[in-house]
C-alpha cells in the first residue's frame, strides 16, 4: 500500500480546498454531520425509494471448528438491490464523509495513507481474532 498517489493527492486536495473548517473543532462536528448523512441515506433507500429492504433477525451460529466458518453464516439484512439514483446519493455522502475525515486527519498531521498501512498491518495480523 506504499506511496498510493490517489490517497495521497485526495489528502493534498482536501488541504488546499478547505478554507473555512480549518479548525478541529470544525473538523469535527463536520465529520459527525457527514455520518449522520450517510445513515439518512441509507435509511432513506429503505423508507423512501424501497429499493433495498432490511430484514434482521437474531444471529444463529451453529457449531464450527473455526472462526473462519463463522463468516459464511453472517447476512449483512440487506434484501433487493439498490436503484441508480440511491447509488448514487449514497456514493456522494461517502464521498463528502472522506473529505472529512481526511480534513480532519489533516488537521491532526496524520498521513491518510499511514493509517490505511497500519490499520491494514493490524487486521493483517489479528486476522479472525479481530471479531469485527
Amino acid at each position: 500500500m506504499k506511496d498510493n498517489p490517489v490517497v495521497g493527492d485526495f489528502q493534498e486536495t482536501v488541504s488546499e480546498v478547505l478554507i473555512r473548517h480549518r479548525s478541529i473543532l470544525d473538523c469535527l462536528s463536520k465529520y459527525q454531520e457527514s455520518t449522520a448523512r450517510v445513515n439518512r441515506s441509507v435509511i432513506k433507500t429503505v423508507t423512501d425509494c424501497g429499493c433495498i429492504s432490511i430484514i434482521a433477525n437474531k444471529k444463529q451460529y451453529p457449531p464450527m471448528d473455526s472462526l473462519k466458518d463463522c463468516a459464511k453464516y453472517m447476512d449483512s439484512h440487506i434484501k433487493g438491490k439498490m436503484c441508480e439514483h440511491c447509488r448514487e446519493v449514497i456514493a456522494e455522502e461517502i464521498g463528502k464523509h472522506l473529505f472529512y475525515l481526511t480534513a480532519l486527519c489533516n488537521t491532526l498531521d496524520y498521513k491518510l495513507e499511514d493509517l490505511f498501512e497500519l490499520e491494514h498491518n493490524r487486521i493483517n495480523t489479528l486476522g479472525h481474532f479481530m471479531l469485527s
